[in-house]
């Protein structure tokens, strides 16, 4: 994280993720390809040091989804979170314009549900616009990537 930490604009999760944000992404396969489009609403609140992101999927097969998240803020630019898809807990750390946040998500397939690990790096471009890659893997064998681009309102 330390060649994030100069670069600007500074990320305050808190500040950012407040109000409501528009997403817009992709999900490419390990070739390359893309799988699916989507777009994500998101309605986000803060009291204190804990977070609630509140995001509402909508993808270009014609499915919904709904993703709750609550976050956690510790010292340092540490956050933990949790959402009823995400196994365990997930991990980040900001730092500069970046945060670094890694999480298990369980993920319906074919009918059934693989625990998939995602590495997921955000980058604040502009105070409304914010950059998202994340890998992720299956018993550390690439299955893809997802990218995002987040709008603030």
């Amino acid at each position: 994280m330390t060649a994030c930490a100069e670069e600007r604009p500074v990320l305050e999760l808190r500040d950012y993720f407040n109000g409501t944000l528009d997403a817009y992404g992709i999900f490419t396969d390990r070739s390359g390809q893309v799988v699916k489009r989507f777009t994500v609403v998101m309605q986000c609140s803060w009291q204190g040091d804990q977070g609630v992101l509140d995001e509402a999927f909508s993808y270009s097969d014609g499915t919904q989804q709904r993703r709750v998240w609550r976050l956690q803020r510790h010292g340092d630019g540490r956050y933990t979170g949790q959402a009823d898809d995400v196994v365990g807990t997930a991990e980040g750390q900001q730092s500069g314009n970046a945060f670094h946040w890694t999480y298990t998500l369980a993920l319906p397939v074919d009918g059934r549900v693989i625990e998939v690990q995602f590495d997921d790096w955000m980058y604040l471009m502009t105070d409304k616009v914010m950059l998202n890659k994340a890998a992720m893997r299956k018993w550390g064998v690439g299955l893809g990537e997802v990218t995002l681009s987040f709008v603030k309102r």
